[in-house]
């Protein structure tokens, strides 16, 4: 398999010939291919992706070893390998452009010949001694990379939804709950169609959106369900051929300890790996989420928007200057910069729905897409969150001031004397008032509509932006 002409270089061999690669590297000749074969985008694997594949490959390792499928020196030697990879060495080993060959093989080899040269070395061999370590017989063993890679996406996207996407929700969501709290006595315009509406409470406006997220929240978890059954075992067709008979139930067991995940076989392997409906489902519930971030980000910024010419009832805190040439000025940059990533997510979205469907008989060569956008997306949309609680949801302030003049200035509280003058009435009131400049208050007095004292028990701007409990009690109608 390999020889060396001097301390730089070895010759590795593979079914299509011969390769010259530095000696200082760790991945093998296939990986090398595929470094000349896609010059693509220079981006490399994500390392939670990384992660998913070596915490994989540790537990194949493990299990083969149990099962003396591999010899137990060689087993450990992989194990070893992984576990210092996972713990930060070799990272920069990983070098196949997420634009690849189909299915993930390029970035699946890659992973197996860095395993085996690193397990070489611990072993006291030379790299490139794949009849000591090979990739294909002893890392691969069992495996293939059509039951390896939808298994990774699988496990990367766990990762990534556990350790940046929920956490960063969980705080937002806490986060706005205590802003409802600080600002549920401000009264403010409600509106709609971008027109004056009835008023609101400031502090339910937040609530709302806390609420939203945790709504999001429960549907990605819903959807993440579908992330723990695993066709891992199904080899290169779903057949399960060149496996142990044990190896498809205790590899899934392994893969739960290490992650800490309760995970399943899947009941029909060529199933779970031909369909892409988990990673589909997945995405589409990030896209729902970020949709509503949208909003809520553009709702952020038209609050703020002023300051002397815009609605300016928050304030958003200020992170950085906000022009190069206008003295002063401060932006809403990390409501911007969310609504930014929110419409990469639903590309991304998009295009996932788009190599899902372009599968054929046994396999789907389209994963290595999924890989990166269902994972990037779960990690930008936490990272984003995150910064966005911090650093603007955090320091919002409220102008009470001016909040509560919009309400009283909006001619929507005219929707309130509805059920005591009658809608045209209402209607006529509210037109009198926008042509000159009365108040409704004035005008209902003029017109002898109501009298003093009933007109300030419905005006009553905090009466009117309270929330109605629910009654869950039925009443009987006579």
């Amino acid at each position: 398999m390999t020889e060396h002409t001097d301390s730089q270089f070895r010759i590795e061999r593979d079914s299509m010939g011969d390769r010259q690669i530095a000696s200082s590297v760790y991945y093998g000749i296939q990986t090398l291919r595929a470094i000349e074969n896609f010059p693509i985008s220079g981006i490399k694997p994500l390392a939670t992706y990384v992660d998913a594949g070596l915490i994989i490959k540790k537990a194949t390792a493990i299990v083969n070893g149990e099962l003396n499928c591999i010899p137990q020196d060689i087993s450990q030697a992989i194990v070893q390998a992984t576990d210092e990879i996972l713990a930060g060495k070799f990272r920069d080993q990983f070098v196949v452009d997420i634009y690849q060959a189909g299915a993930g093989t390029s970035h699946h080899m890659n992973i197996n010949e860095v395993l085996a040269n690193r397990a070489l070395e611990i072993l006291r061999e030379e790299k490139g001694n794949y009849k000591r370590v090979s990739p294909n017989d002893h890392v691969n063993y069992g495996q293939s990379t059509n039951d390896v890679i939808p298994t990774a996406i699988r496990i990367g996207g766990l990762l990534a939804l556990s350790k940046t996407l929920h956490p960063a929700l969980e705080k937002a969501i806490a986060s706005l709950e205590n802003k409802a709290v600080e600002f549920q006595d401000i009264v403010k315009s409600g509106r709609t169609h971008l027109q004056d509406a009835v008023p609101v409470r400031l502090g339910e406006n937040f609530r709302a959106w806390a609420q939203i997220l945790a709504e999001h929240q429960n549907r990605i978890y819903t959807a993440s369900g579908d992330l723990m059954v695993l066709g891992l075992g199904g080899s290169a067709a779903g057949t399960g051929l060149n496996t142990h008979p044990l190896y498809r139930a205790r590899v899934v067991e392994v893969l739960s300890e290490l992650i800490d995940t309760p995970l399943e076989p899947a009941p029909h392997l060529m199933a779970a790996m031909q369909s892409m409906a988990p990673f589909v489902n997945v995405s589409g519930a990030l896209r729902n989420l970020a949709q509503d971030l949208v909003k809520i980000s553009h709702d952020l910024r038209l609050m703020d928007s002023g300051p002397k010419t815009g609605l300016k009832e928050i304030q958003l805190p200020p992170v950085q200057p906000g022009s190069s040439i206008m003295p002063g000025k401060y932006n809403p940059v990390m409501a911007e910069m969310t609504s930014m990533v929110c419409f990469q997510v639903m590309g991304y979205d998009s295009a996932i729905a788009l190599a899902a469907q372009a599968g054929q008989l046994e396999l789907n060569v389209m994963m290595p897409l999924i890989a990166y956008n269902l994972i990037h997306s779960i990690e930008i949309l936490g990272n984003t969150i995150a910064v966005l609680t911090e650093r603007c949801i955090e320091g919002i302030t409220a102008n009470q001031e001016r909040c509560l003049a919009y309400a009283e200035g909006s001619l929507a509280l005219v929707t309130a004397l509805n059920t005591h003058i009658g809608y045209l009435n209402a209607a006529a009131v509210a037109k009198e008032s926008l042509e000159t400049g009365k108040s409704l208050r004035q005008i209902v007095l003029e017109r002898g509509l109501m009298n003093e004292a009933e007109l300030a028990t419905v005006l009553n701007l905090e009466q009117m932006s309270g929330i109605l409990p629910l009654s869950r009690e039925s009443k009987q109608i006579d």
